[in-house]
């Protein structure tokens, strides 16, 4: 009897560890899968717009400087109250917004004229504008009635002759 008999053949067998290489490729795969999945997703949803009218707006940039100043020079200090009205009453959410404007001195500015913007901050289509009347010693009242509960921007622009004023904030709804 030969030795080599009692040897086994290699031919038949597989060392161990030979599967490791297919696990890298696996995991390279899903990572591959996955980021073709958010590049497409990133071209496809996104409209490439995120402010109308940009050129226009980036012409009169120097000019909206000029009225930050101007209106920084007024030194009027501006608070709001948003008194939201019963949601069950109407299908809207309606609130009563008051809009106090005082000058520096700390007496309230009367005689302004304007309007209130209302923009959903997280989609589109349910902006809306109300205007902006005179309730008497630096108060003005904002009748809202908005399609939506929860955030929104309040945009106030308010007028009396050459002066002007405009702020923001982000008011909540119920």
């Amino acid at each position: 009897m030969t030795q080599s008999a009692n040897i086994p053949s290699p031919i038949g067998r597989r060392r161990p560890g030979w599967w490791y290489p297919y696990i890298y490729v696996g995991v390279f795969g899903v990572v591959l899968a996955v980021n073709l999945i958010f590049m497409y997703s990133a071209v496809h949803t996104f409209t490439g717009l995120s402010t109308d009218q940009a050129y226009d707006k980036g012409l009169k940039y120097n000019q909206e400087i000029q009225a930050a100043k101007q209106q920084q020079a007024l030194g009027w200090t501006v608070t709001t109250e948003v008194r939201a009205k019963d949601p069950a009453a109407n299908a809207a959410h309606n609130a009563d917004i008051i809009v106090t404007f005082l000058d520096k001195e700390g007496k309230p500015v009367t005689g302004l004229e304007g309007k209130a913007d209302f923009i959903r901050p997280t989609s589109e289509g349910h902006d809306s504008s109300a205007p902006v009347a005179e309730q008497g010693q630096g108060r003005y009242m904002v009748a809202a009635a908005l399609p939506l509960g929860g955030q929104w921007e309040l945009e106030v622009i308010a007028r009396r002759g050459d002066v002007s004023y405009q702020f923001a904030q982000r008011i909540y709804l119920p």
